[in-house]
């Protein structure tokens, strides 16, 4: 009888402790659920990728731009350093954005010359340049614990997720305010709200086609809805993820003019 009621009790401890482990395991700060999925989205080693961005206008294709981004985590800071070199159309080939720390350059190889420009500049369609550069939103915002939900994915697929709001704690942060929703387990990201400095809603953007990419799987596509007109859609599919060496002096603004990206 002995031997029965300790037994019992031995696995109402390990219930017990199964069931305490399994609650710390779920339990998260807002700031540990945007560092995961910032890691989710970007790798931590330097890296290069494909963009191809997609404007559509009702369905049908409007404009089409591709350009390489070459990105790299800048220790001391949290944040990316970024080169984004056009490939197409041919017009814009040779044509550079570069973000190093806040500030945005447009290199225009036509002019020899490189102007200042904002991470709200548009690039194509709904997606402006700030959308195309590697960004951690970690250190960009402060994020706040909404509540958890259940929402539909782009592919109408139900998430359980954690539902943020991320308010700009920088004054070079690209948006305002992100309302974010990260799919709880996975940390993945599945939808974003942006919104303008007057509190606007400027897009709407779905995080799609999860694919293994340098270690983890990681997003391939981005749709983007415009807040206004749903019919204005633009879609960034990022392929040929590869781990890359990227020369410090990529990132210095005298430089771009012998940026030859291969």
């Amino acid at each position: 009888m002995k031997v029965i009621q300790s037994l019992k009790f031995l696995f109402l401890v390990m219930c017990s402790l199964t069931c305490s482990l399994s609650n710390a395991a779920e339990t998260f700060t807002a700031l540990q659920i945007i560092e995961k999925s910032d890691h989710v989205r970007n790798p931590e080693k330097p890296f290069r990728l494909e963009n191809q961005l997609t404007e559509y206008d009702g369905g049908a294709v409007k404009s089409e731009v591709k350009v390489t981004v070459f990105s790299k985590e800048e220790k001391s800071t949290g944040q990316f350093k970024n080169v984004v070199y056009y490939r197409q159309p041919s017009r814009d080939s040779g044509k550079i954005v570069l973000l190093n720390g806040t500030t945005m350059w447009f290199y225009d190889p036509t002019a020899k010359s490189s102007v200042r420009i904002s991470p709200q500049q548009r690039l194509v369609g709904q997606a402006s340049e700030g959308d195309v550069v590697t960004v951690n939103f970690a250190r960009d915002y402060t994020p706040k614990l909404i509540d958890e939900t259940s929402l539909e994915d782009a592919d109408h697929q139900k998430r359980n997720c954690w539902h943020l709001e991320l308010d700009h704690l920088k004054d070079d942060a690209v948006y305002n305010k992100i309302e974010y929703w990260v799919e709880k387990d996975s940390f993945h990201p599945i939808k974003g709200k942006f919104y303008s400095d007057s509190g606007r809603l400027l897009k709407i953007a779905y995080y799609h086609k999860y694919q293994p990419q340098l270690g983890a799987n990681r997003p391939t596509e981005t749709i983007i809805i415009d807040a206004i007109n749903p019919k204005l859609i633009t879609t960034m599919n990022f392929s040929n993820y590869k781990e890359t060496a990227v020369p410090d002096n990529w990132f210095q603004r005298d430089y771009l003019s012998h940026l030859k990206a291969d």
